[in-house]
């Protein structure tokens, strides 16, 4: 009987119109906060790890056979790998900076919300 209540509870809850508190706007700006860098560094990641990939593949001539000689393939395939690997830890820097930027642009509402959430349940 007890797990049948909780049930109906439970569909119950899902239909009820849910109001908008301090706590749910506390979440949304951390989510506008952190988001939009997480995206950036895994786009420009993934990129980056494709050129690198890509380095990889001519150097070990996976690709480009048929277009260059053994030497060329080696040396553009190092150029290219380099490059890539060069832009995956450029990739840390712009994320913390587009983080911290983010942080400086919401945190005074961030601490001002927390704050108030501390001192309600206080």
């Amino acid at each position: 009987m007890e797990n049948q209540n909780n049930y109906v509870m439970k569909v119950r809850d899902n239909y009820i119109a849910q109001e908008h508190t301090k706590l749910d706007e506390l979440k949304e700006l951390d989510k506008k906060v952190k988001l939009p860098a997480l995206l950036v560094a895994y786009i420009f990641g993934s990129i980056a790890m494709i050129i690198f990939g890509t380095g990889m593949c001519l150097s070990m001539k996976v690709i480009g056979a048929s277009i260059m000689s053994a030497t060329a393939l080696m040396t553009v395939g190092v150029i290219v790998g380099v490059a890539g690997i060069v832009l995956c830890i450029v990739n840390y820097f712009i994320y913390k900076a587009m983080l911290n930027s983010r942080k400086k642009k919401y945190g005074d509402q961030i601490v001002m919300l927390s704050n108030e959430l501390l001192n309600k349940e206080n």
